[in-house]
């Protein structure tokens, strides 16, 4: 999903500056270079933002599509303005990441997400 949104609350509902603050941390996620074999993107929905691991296709006989392998999601309350971390289970299943607080800033998931030392999200 492209990010040049209205301001404020972008057309899912999710606040605009939050969902680029999380397309930012994707792409930056990767170097240039190895971008060929994985990537780092984001499934933007109305009320949350799926960060998934990205692969190329491995075998010709499961066609052209990259696979998508969600690793966090991100769930926005509008009444409240608190962002949620939920993991996802090996059934790919997503369940309240009960180690964090929810925030109105979604640098706080972002961060521990990267630097919060649980194999639970990067391995």
């Amino acid at each position: 999903m492209a990010v040049g949104m209205m301001v404020g609350m972008a057309a899912t509902g999710l606040p605009e500056l939050d969902v680029a603050r999380v397309v930012k941390y994707c792409a930056s996620r990767v170097p240039e270079q190895y971008r060929h074999e994985i990537r780092v993107e984001c499934d933007i929905a109305p009320r949350h933002v799926t960060i998934c691991e990205c692969r190329p296709p491995w075998r010709e006989d499961f066609g052209p599509e990259w696979t998508r392998f969600p690793i966090a999601r991100l769930y926005y309350t509008k009444k409240t303005g608190l962002w949620t971390l939920y993991w996802r289970d090996r059934h790919l299943k997503f369940h309240r990441y009960q180690f964090l607080d929810p925030s109105p800033h979604i640098q706080d998931l972002l961060d521990h997400i990267e630097n919060g030392g649980d194999p639970i999200f990067w391995g």
